[in-house]
């Protein structure tokens, strides 16, 4: 394992979810963390808790939409927080599960602005400073969507798929930078994800993971630090997460 501690890790949607357990392992390993979300009072109770257990933490409440906000958050780190070694590009989400022909198009806006363009935006502030160090580490979290399409998963799929696209071409493009590019795809997680999806609909929410031992959180993060412990000489590409109970994208057994 190559160590963590010290190095600075940037974690966008990092107070709930995957994000939240990421950054709680990050700390784990005495890294340093750049925290980003939306919500300014979790931000604070997270950076609290971190801050608790002796981990050098900043936050950062960010929209990753915004692609100004995102430039100018970067732009103005202070001087001991600028150079990024690990990028966590977890912000992300789902909105609905219609049809092509239903769908709604506020749902598609926001699915396409968080998932694809988020991505570009904090990417692109971020990618320079690790290609004038010569080194660092960039890990998209994808989705077993990005490889598979799915009944009245259309934009969705379509946004995870650009995920993928766009991990390809980081590897391709910085490659001889000395930058790594990693995606990680998990099947079923049990997280705000469908609660999300179904516009807060908790019962609707939990029927998706009846039956059967989801991942959890914890599990994704558990790829994510084995991803950035690598040597520098080692790049894992990519890696796919099923729960035991599913094989794919549509295929659960259900006890």
């Amino acid at each position: 394992m190559t160590s963590l501690k010290g190095k600075i890790v940037f974690i966008t949607g990092a107070t709930s979810g995957i994000g939240l357990a990421c950054a709680r392992q990050f700390a784990q390993q005495g890294a340093r963390l750049l925290i980003a979300a939306r919500r300014e009072e979790r931000l604070q109770e997270l950076s609290t808790e971190l801050s608790s257990t002796g981990t050098d933490a900043l936050w950062l409440m960010l929209d990753v939409r915004n692609q100004s906000a995102v430039q100018t958050a970067v732009d103005g780190l202070p001087e001991e927080w600028q150079e990024i070694e690990v990028l966590v590009n977890n912000a992300g989400l789902s909105r609905g599960l219609d049809t092509i022909q239903e769908g709604k198009l506020e749902d598609w806006e926001e699915m396409i602005d968080t998932n694809v363009k988020g991505l570009l935006y904090i990417s692109r502030a971020v990618l320079p400073g690790m290609v004038s160090r010569g080194n660092g580490q960039v890990i998209n979290i994808g989705s077993v969507a990005g490889r598979e399409v799915y009944p009245k998963g259309n934009v969705y799929c379509a946004t995870k798929h650009a995920v993928a696209a766009l991990t390809t071409g980081m590897r391709l493009d910085l490659l001889g930078t000395g930058v790594r590019v990693t995606t990680i795809d998990p099947g079923l997680v049990e997280t705000e994800f469908s609660v999300v999806r179904f516009h807060g609909d908790q019962e609707r929410a939990a029927a998706v993971y009846r039956g059967l031992i989801p991942l959890s959180a914890d599990d994704v993060a558990d790829a994510v630090i084995y991803c950035a412990t690598r040597p520098p000489h080692v790049a894992v590409a990519e890696m796919l997460l099923f729960p035991t109970a599913q094989a794919s994208a549509t295929q659960v057994t259900r006890r």
